[in-house]
């Protein structure tokens, strides 16, 4: 599969998997921040996401948050946009 066909189908499964995450709390912030940040990722920021992703939700939520430190692989300028919460329009 070619990089350029792989792409829309990995911001499918991170979209699906953003909005699906069994809470309405982790879905808002998860898929709150998936719905605006999405376009601007490149392959670094999608990686990101997707290994984010793989966190159980209490955890990253607690990051988000301020409750918890942020592991050095999560710090960076999308864990600061993820804390801001500016995302979330409910």
């Amino acid at each position: 599969m070619t990089q350029a066909l792989e792409i829309p189908a990995r911001i499918a499964r991170a979209r699906f998997r953003a909005w699906h995450r069994g809470t309405r709390e982790a879905d808002y912030m998860f898929g709150g921040y998936f719905d605006r940040y999405h376009e601007e990722w490149d392959e670094a920021g999608l990686a990101w996401f997707e290994a984010l992703l793989d966190h159980d939700d209490v955890d990253v939520m607690a990051w988000a948050l301020g409750t918890a430190p942020v592991p050095p692989e999560f710090a960076g300028p999308h864990m600061d946009a993820m804390r801001k919460l500016d995302y979330v329009k409910i």
